[in-house]
């Protein structure tokens, strides 16, 4: 039986996790392709140096998966994307909902949708502003969105960042729905060659001070390494949080660690 007194999550590889709640099962950003695999992106190439987290059969029952973007490799990779065939619901932007199958739906930003778990209970689904990169260049990155949990069991809301850096749309974030009781974070501060001196996720210091806007009850950071074009090193990143007045609300997984919070 599903346990109402607590959620949980499971960190799998980059962005991938799975959260329990209720009896809702919800997968994020799904990666199953081994270490080496290398995705061109016109200029931009993104190699992967992470080996394969999990068998997707091993996952068991999925009610939905929350994809952020299908457009990058490193949110949706090969093996990724043929599970999303086997998934009833697939939730993410309308530009990548457009290339999926039957089973995507587009959501526009603050657009609301209800899960149903299969004992009944619900959660509901928000999407939540981001953008993947700084000012201008939204053409060349595409549209991405975060995503926010509320109702069933939560006492507070979840907050999924999904591949954005701060901007307008993540203050709106924080001035809507703060506090919540658990922010997954992307962080990576991701560096393209072709684009030098500009950054397309977050990195500590940035995701910190997003925590503190949403008076974060517990982060767990996402997103964070396995990738070459990832600019902040794992260890910058749990220094800087170590040192951050946030410090003793920070939750690192490691790969497949099955994570318990409050709900």
């Amino acid at each position: 039986m599903p346990d109402a007194a607590a959620m949980h999550v499971t960190y799998y590889d980059t962005a991938m996790a799975l959260i329990e709640i209720g009896s809702l099962r919800l997968l994020t950003d799904p990666l199953f392709d081994p270490a080496g695999t290398v995705f061109e992106h016109g200029p931009v190439r993104l190699e992967k140096r992470s080996p394969r987290a999990i068998d997707p059969a091993a996952l068991g029952r999925i009610d939905a998966v929350l994809l952020s973007h299908e457009q990058h490799g490193d949110n949706l990779d090969h093996g990724g994307r043929a599970f999303l065939a086997r998934v009833p619901r697939v939730l993410t932007t309308h530009d990548s909902a457009s290339r999926l199958g039957p089973n995507a739906r587009g959501l526009a930003e603050w657009e609301e949708v209800v899960l149903t778990g299969p004992d009944g209970d619900t959660l509901t689904v928000t999407a939540a502003p981001a953008q993947h990169g700084p000012d201008g260049t939204q053409a060349a990155t595409g549209p991405v969105t975060g995503f926010v949990l509320t109702g069933g069991p939560l006492d507070l809301p979840v907050y999924i960042s999904g591949d954005t850096v701060p901007f307008a749309g993540t203050d709106a974030v924080a001035a809507r729905f703060a506090p919540v009781g658990l922010a997954l974070l992307h962080l990576g501060h991701v560096a393209l060659d072709p684009l030098p001196g500009m950054h397309f996720s977050l990195d500590a210091a940035e995701a910190i001070e997003l925590a503190q806007a949403l008076h974060a009850r517990t982060v767990v950071p996402l997103h964070f390494d396995g990738w070459a074009h990832f600019a902040e090193p794992v260890e910058a990143a749990r220094a800087a949080f170590a040192a951050s007045p946030i410090a003793a609300r920070v939750h690192w997984l490691a790969r497949g660690e099955r994570g318990t919070f409050a709900p």
